[in-house]
């Protein structure tokens, strides 16, 4: 099932896609010498193409076409007409031309397309029917007047007089100066006889029955078109009175010579032409993403403190400091290189020849043919990020430092401090100690970016980014190679303590490594993904923060490392669990998440300066689903701790009173309805999946209690039954001949599978097995599994998710059938990204990758799969 482009941004492209767009190209890419297009300008179009929405409108003669004079002779420049369109087709931009022209002239001498608003004379004439609405008396003041100038100045040379809807004009572009200053002398006097305006526009001189409002029509334009920041250029005497009306963000530009309040002055229309054209290929990229990187084509570095991302070129891409739901200090996944990054290229072009993991590491190397990057972050002090960057090789590298804090929006300095780069004027220090790089810094006025090219001839080069470290000492650059071995040994030595099964044992130690590096290991909090907002499906809407710990997620993915022999991880979450129901009013009322600090969440925003991966917006921080009711998370811890006392045959006091809590939450509101484990954003309903883990998390404590000598609950039994039996009754739809998403609805939902797989029901029931077959045949597309196929009350698609995939090959395996496990397994192992990275959802339609990247879901459900595999087929074989 293919995911659709949201509808505007896909007209959008399909428009974009009809024009020709290599003359804009050419415009943006000719040289200039004067072209009054500065460094300043261009870092305030960046900015311009960055707002909401936008409304781009000029002045016509003078302006967007050579001068003003008779129709023949005043086409707008080519370029200028494409770019014009070419904006107005993207989506939330708008374009405008506000002449002094009539609207009948204007359209016809300009031959613009519907999509650009046109105005005329001098901002009063919206459409064709104003020159009807005149008065006779009106009419006889204009016929007047024009009567008056043929005889006072009709007969000079170089002037003719046009009758116009609410003025009459004289043109005198061919005129020499001295009748020019004749001609005007004459025609202000007939105006303040007459009682009319007298209008200089250019060459034009306009006697009218109304006041220039430029400035009006382009607040009228502004309102009406719901615009959030505007560009004006002029040329004209009037075009002043619009561009007195700019504030804020909005930019205004004069053409040609003459007094003006515009910031910015251009030498003529061609530069204009270019400027337009500059500004549609930011705005594009802005709203349609540079080209995007597949997800799943991402590395991530991690050492229990910090996150980073890497393209496949080395690309810094995402990082956030200090915490993993901190502002961004590279965003470039979000919002290309405005929105920060730290790369690596050779200076001789030529193209990578691949990027891996260090065995057994979350080290990264990146080889061009005479240039490896190797990357990694190092413990730290908490609250400290340390970014290790060796640049090694026979060639010549070139470096690019870019980094934008707080999403982009935090404005900064950059100094050069002898080998040190020192980010200035942000609430935490940042430096980069680069011995041996000698970087040139420029800035956009509120970003600074550092580039140097160094030789690697003379041997490697090592970069260490430092942030938050208030009393930094100079890492000693001999000294890296120790440091990094110490990482390497330390990644090893656990990954050794692993019990890995036969069944892909190398997929399953780098799913390891992802999951414990999303441990935080400071406060023992689970990401459930180092990111925020990759979106769910391209141009949609469905883009949201998971850098924070959720009950459900957290305690699967630390499961899932006892479950492979790695109990530290478990020990470190259920102290951070322990430590949040010590304030919580109770165990019923926890929060379906929490950050990693076990605050609860900030309201949920929206940057809306970042145009998101492949143009998704919005990009949110947050994540309201922190307000939600989500009953199901008892069941996951009390399956944790089960397993952990389990493995180690002991249970701690600490862990039953947490089985106890758990217990106690799901007496008080087992019965209640609730948002369910997908968080749909509609009214609670009597989740399946919910009721299930309800009955989980009895069922466990009950087994664990009597494993452990453990007193059970009085009402424990009972209630566990009770849940069953209704579970049961109500959840079972005969339209579906499955069990379905919540009571009293046909839909299928992948979790309803946990019915039989948690034990409720027996896998051997034939209710199970109409379930299995139903999620197969209306949820499993080729190599995925959507979550359901109802509406949730959010706009546009999305993916199939992979932890659907895992459940569903799990119940084969239930069921007995081996055969369609494997094939779907091994359909899910193609979905590795290179360096072995799963994201949260695949859409089989367009064979794209999606989600927050990478997903602990993705991870802990495939090692699941591998070890349930491995088991099953030992079995097979004793048999």
């Amino acid at each position: 099932m293919a995911t659709p482009l949201n509808l505007s941004v896909a007209d959008s492209a399909l428009l974009t896609k009809s024009l020709p767009l290599g003359l804009l190209r050419t415009a943006v890419q000719s040289e200039a010498a004067h072209d009054g297009i500065t460094p300043e300008l261009l870092a305030e179009l960046r900015m311009l193409a960055r707002t909401p929405g936008l409304l781009v409108a000029c002045n016509y003669g003078g302006t967007l076409c050579a001068a003003e004079g008779v129709s023949t002779e005043t086409l707008p420049l080519g370029s200028a007409a494409v770019a014009l369109r070419a904006l107005a087709a993207l989506p939330n931009t708008h374009t405008a031309v506000i002449s002094g022209r009539s609207l009948r002239d204007l359209a016809a001498v300009s031959r613009l397309p519907a999509e650009v608003h046109l105005v005329g004379s001098h901002g009063a004439e919206f459409d064709m029917t104003y020159a009807y609405s005149i008065s006779m008396a009106t009419e006889a003041v204009l016929q007047q007047a024009a009567t008056a100038l043929n005889e006072s100045i009709g007969f000079e040379k170089g002037v003719s007089i046009e009758r116009k809807p609410v003025a009459v004009a004289i043109h005198t572009r061919p005129a020499t100066p001295a009748v020019v200053a004749r001609v005007t002398r004459e025609a202000h006097q007939i105006a303040r006889e007459l009682g009319l305006f007298f209008i200089v526009d250019g060459s034009v001189l306009d006697l009218s029955i109304v006041e220039p409002s430029k400035d009006a029509a382009l607040e009228h334009l502004r309102t009406q078109l719901g615009a959030s920041a505007a560009l004006f250029a002029g040329d004209a005497e009037s075009d002043e009175l619009a561009i007195a009306t700019l504030r804020g963000p909005d930019l205004g530009l004069h053409v040609g010579d003459g007094e003006t309040k515009a910031r910015y002055r251009l030498p003529d229309p061609e530069s204009f032409a270019k400027v337009l054209a500059i500004l549609f290929e930011l705005r594009r990229a802005w709203l349609f993403g540079e080209d995007a990187v597949g997800l799943e084509r991402h590395s991530m570095i991690g050492n229990g403190t910090s996150t980073a991302l890497l393209t496949p070129e080395a690309k810094i891409c995402w990082m956030s400091h200090p915490l993993p739901d901190s502002g961004s200090l590279f965003a470039h996944i979000l919002g290309g290189d405005p929105a920060g990054h730290f790369s690596v290229e050779p200076v001789k072009t030529s193209k990578v020849l691949g990027q891996r993991y260090v065995d057994n590491t979350m080290i990264v190397e990146t080889r061009w043919a005479d240039v490896t990057v190797t990357d990694y972050l190092e413990p730290a002090p908490d609250g400290i990020t340390s970014l290790v960057r060796v640049l090694s090789g026979t060639g010549s590298a070139r470096i690019v430092f870019a980094p934008r804090p707080d999403y982009a929006n935090a404005p900064f300095n950059m100094e050069i401090r002898g080998e040190e780069l020192h980010v200035v004027g942000t609430s935490d220090p940042i430096i980069l100690f680069a011995p041996g790089v000698s970087f040139t810094v420029t800035s956009d006025g509120k970003h600074g970016t550092a580039t140097a090219e160094v030789s690697l001839a003379y041997g490697p080069v090592v970069m260490n980014l430092r942030c938050g470290d208030t009393e930094p000492t100079t890492p000693d650059p001999t000294g890296e190679l120790a440091r990094r071995a110490a990482v390497a040994h330390q990644s090893r030595q656990w990954v050794r303590g692993l019990e890995l099964p036969d069944m892909k044992p190398s997929l399953v130690r780098r799913s390891a490594l992802v999951l414990k590096a999303l441990v935080h290991e400071p406060t023992g909090a689970v990401l459930a993904a180092p990111t925020t907002s990759l979106p769910e499906g391209i141009g949609g809407t469905r883009n949201w923060d998971y850098r924070y710990c959720w009950l459900r997620d957290g305690s699967m993915t630390v499961n899932a490392l006892v479950d492979l022999g790695s109990t530290e991880e478990a020990d470190g979450f259920l102290r951070w669990l322990g430590r949040i129901l010590e304030n919580a009013p109770g165990p019923e009322w926890l929060h379906p998440l929490y950050s990693v600090t076990g605050s609860p969440l900030s309201t949920e925003a929206i940057i809306e300066s970042l145009p998101g991966y492949a143009g998704s917006r919005p990009v949110r921080i947050g994540n309201a689903a922190d307000h939600q009711v989500q009953l199901d998370v008892f069941g996951p811890i009390a399956e944790l701790i089960q397993t952990l006392s389990k493995r180690r045959g002991t249970l701690p006091d600490e862990h039953w009173k947490l089985m106890e809590q758990m217990a106690s939450a799901v007496l008080a509101r087992w019965h209640e309805p609730d948002h369910g484990i997908w968080e749909a954003r509609r009214a609670p309903r009597h989740h399946i999946y919910t009721k299930v883990m309800c009955w989980v998390t009895l069922d466990r404590a009950m087994h664990t209690a009597f494993r452990f000598r453990r007193p059970i609950g009085a009402e424990w039994e009972e209630t566990a039954n009770t849940i069953r039996a209704e579970v049961l009754r109500e959840g079972w739809d005969d339209s579906a001949s499955s069990y379905t998403v919540a009571y009293d609805s046909p839909d299928l939902d992948a979790a309803v599978l946990h019915i039989g797989l948690s034990g409720l029901l027996d896998v051997r029931d034939q209710r199970f097995l109409d379930t299995v077959t139903a999620v197969e045949r209306e949820l499993r597309v080729g190599p995925t599994v959507f979550r359901y196929r109802y509406d949730d009350g959010l706009p546009g698609l999305e993916g199939g998710f992979h932890i659907c995939t895992t459940w569903l090959i799990e119940a084969y395996l239930a069921v007995g059938r081996l055969d369609d496990a494997l094939e779907l397994f091994n359909q899910l192992v193609a979905l590795f990204g290179p360096t072995g990275l799963l994201p949260e959802e695949f859409d089989p339609g367009t064979e794209t990758h999606l989600g927050n990247h990478p997903q602990a879901y993705s991870h802990l459900g495939f090692i699941r799969c591998a070890q349930l595999l491995d088991s099953y087929l030992d079995s097979v074989d004793e048999e």
